[in-house]
């Protein structure tokens, strides 16, 4: 074995609420924690912009400004937190050995998975454009800007049906975009959605583009141009917010083959647990969350995998 190998207690993979939460109790445990960052430091929140369901902000947030606070925090309790990311891992036996992407090698007594979920966006140009001035991926983060307003959310699943659902409660009108002309929802699920008085399905239609204004550096989302497959007819639909239900990819590649994870990729842990199926590994966020998806709850099952990762060093001792 290499001197120049790394050795460390906790390596924690990925950041956003989760790693970062990992990171501030792990540090606390003197585990002294390193961190990569990953590709999005900080998470799918530093594209979001008002955060108002985050508790200890009563006034909102600023999604990105939330984050490095958080980040913040971490580092002050001695978090060694490194830009970059984990492209390798070993996971067949203890120490775990991690390869990061500048070639440094790592040898962990513990892992805690914070890479998250990605979501799968429609690779419009507009649609970054407006990212986060009107669109968004995810309606319990962003429903409430929309109260009273028209909003359009694109898809066709139980996301899409889930997404609008929760939108009819706030909005004064939700359009259902789908490229078919039936849903691919569970009939449970269409049978809610289509019964509200205030969502209007948009049949076998693609968005084409989002439209929108600027005012300085201020930028807002004001319509969707739909074409319809099957009539080559394109209309303009006037909107104040454009959601994307097509759903979400969790960041697994890494571990295909070493730990268990369901069909769509998300990693499986013991029930009322982080734990993955090899001990030592511990999974927190939307790696492992494909129901609420929420910054509170990452942060908590972040806190449970850096307690999880201690008691674990603790019982191996």
């Amino acid at each position: 074995m290499s001197d120049s190998i790394e050795k460390v207690k906790c390596l924690i993979i990925g950041s956003g609420p989760a790693g970062y939460t990992a990171a501030i109790y792990a540090a606390r445990a003197d585990l002294h924690p390193v961190m990569y960052q990953g590709m999005q430091p900080g998470g799918q929140l530093t594209i979001t912009t008002e955060v108002e369901n985050f508790p200890g902000y009563p006034k909102g947030i600023q999604g990105p400004q939330m984050m490095e606070e958080i980040k913040q925090q971490a580092e002050r309790f001695n978090t060694d937190i490194r830009w970059g990311e984990i492209v390798e891992i070993d996971l067949s036996k203890r120490p775990f050995k991690a390869k990061a992407d500048d070639g440094k090698e790592i040898l962990a007594e513990t892992v805690i998975i914070a890479t998250g979920a990605s979501a799968k966006w429609l690779g419009l140009p507009s649609e970054q454009e407006y990212n986060g001035y009107g669109v968004s991926a995810c309606a319990t983060c962003d429903g409430y800007f929309y109260k009273d307003k028209v909003v359009a959310v694109v898809g066709g699943g139980d996301t899409a049906a889930e997404e609008a659902s929760y939108l009819a409660k706030l909005s004064k009108k939700v359009y259902v975009i789908h490229r078919r002309n039936e849903l691919r929802a569970s009939k449970a699920m269409q049978k809610r959605l289509l019964k509200l008085p205030n969502v209007e399905m948009v049949w076998d239609s693609i968005p084409k583009e989002i439209t929108g204004k600027q005012e300085g550096f201020s930028k807002a989302v004001t319509g969707v141009i739909v074409e319809n497959v099957k009539t080559g007819e394109i209309k303009n639909i006037e909107i104040d917010g454009f959601f994307v239900a097509i759903g979400h990819q969790p960041n697994s590649n890494i571990f295909k083959g070493q730990l268990e994870m369901d069909d769509a990729g998300y990693l499986i842990t013991a029930p009322d647990s982080t734990a993955t199926n090899v001990p030592g590994v511990f999974a927190a966020g939307d790696i492992q969350d494909k129901i609420y998806r929420q910054a509170v709850t990452a942060a908590g099952s972040g806190c449970m995998a850096a307690l999880e990762a201690e008691r674990f060093l603790a019982d191996q001792d």
